[in-house]
């Protein structure tokens, strides 16, 4: 039996056939499936997550914790655990990227990163791993192993090889001096949703123990969004304060806080670009490419502003860009 007609199955003894429309919702960048399920008075999200692919239990679990502290998350309302369907409330359709060019965006911003002080409060549990010094190197990887590698076929030579590893290993060395709190992990517009007059988050079945700018790096440059810069700069010194007074930061220099910012995003985006390729290469979903080059700029852009990361930045410009634009122009033809 296919997955579609088990999960009819598993709506069968909660709506009547006939008094129900199922519709699919385009997916996300995992092996879930959404579908939206309209009845005559309400509607209801079904998620399809199969069990053989995903582990299904940091799902339902941080779904109690972060919901027992305040946070507005999907009601998961009937589960089939063994098969990996799920019930769940709606939350509507708005996302924070459909309010990009909204007058109020910088409002949204600074109401999001107070939200985001407070999810980083909340206690660790089970399920959160730690971003220690494995977990990084491994999330580094995955950008030589699936963009360098496998989408643009390049070799390194003895030099760049010192350069990636010494780059990988000063952008570890960032994450790790950072205070250590909850991380969502995937904080950003997509991710980010307006239900009522709140903030809901969804996805958050990821969330790790990490450095304390993770989430602000993931919501202020996002690789679905570019902020004009002097919002960006805005909206990071409003970060600073908050986070000062929030008692997530003590005892470090806006110029400090900034350079943690800075270098969490070249590792964060040096993942999500090697993701995009993996997303294609390995899963066949396309629809990611667009962001690669832009992801790739931003990591030469912002390496240029610290020496140390001067030859990663040139690397990036001078080979890796050209040799994805090349790619991607196969890609399209």
């Amino acid at each position: 039996m296919n997955r579609y007609k088990s999960l009819q199955q598993f709506l069968n003894p909660h709506f009547k056939e006939d008094e129900y429309q199922l519709a699919a919702i385009t997916g996300d960048a995992s092996f879930r499936r959404y579908f939206r399920i309209n009845t005559a008075e309400q509607s209801f999200i079904v998620m399809d997550s199969d069990p053989d692919k995903l582990d299904n239990t940091p799902y339902i679990e941080l779904n109690k914790v972060f919901s027992k502290h305040g946070f507005k998350l999907p009601k998961i309302l009937q589960a089939d655990e063994k098969q990996g369907f799920f019930l769940l409330s709606d939350l509507g359709n708005t996302h924070l990227a459909d309010l990009l060019g909204d007058e109020d965006r910088t409002l949204h911003y600074k109401h999001l990163i107070k939200l985001s002080a407070q999810w980083a409060q909340t206690p660790p549990a089970q399920y959160m791993k730690v971003f220690d010094d494995d977990f990084l190197q491994f999330e580094l990887s995955i950008f030589s192993e699936w963009l360098v590698d496998a989408f643009i076929d390049s070799s390194l030579s003895d030099e760049q090889t010192q350069m990636w590893q010494d780059a990988c290993q000063l952008l570890v060395n960032n994450a790790l001096a950072q205070p250590i709190v909850t991380v969502h992990r995937d904080f950003h517009s997509r991710n980010i949703m307006r239900t009522g007059q709140q903030w809901a988050i969804i996805d958050y079945q990821d969330a790790v123990q990490g450095p304390v700018c993770y989430d602000l790096v993931s919501l202020l440059r996002d690789c679905y969004f570019q902020l004009p810069e002097h919002e960006l700069d805005y909206l990071l010194h409003f970060a600073y304060d908050e986070f000062t007074k929030q008692q997530l930061i003590q005892g470090i220099t806006f110029e400090e806080f900034k350079r943690w910012f800075d270098l969490t995003g070249i590792q964060r985006h040096l993942k999500a670009a090697g993701i995009f390729c993996r997303l294609k290469l390995r899963d066949g979903k396309s629809g990611y490419l667009n962001n690669v080059l832009p992801t790739l700029q931003y990591i030469s852009n912002v390496s240029k502003d610290y020496p140390e990361l001067s030859a990663l930045s040139e690397w990036i410009e001078h080979t890796i860009i050209v040799q994805t634009k090349k790619r991607l122009d196969k890609e399209i033809k």
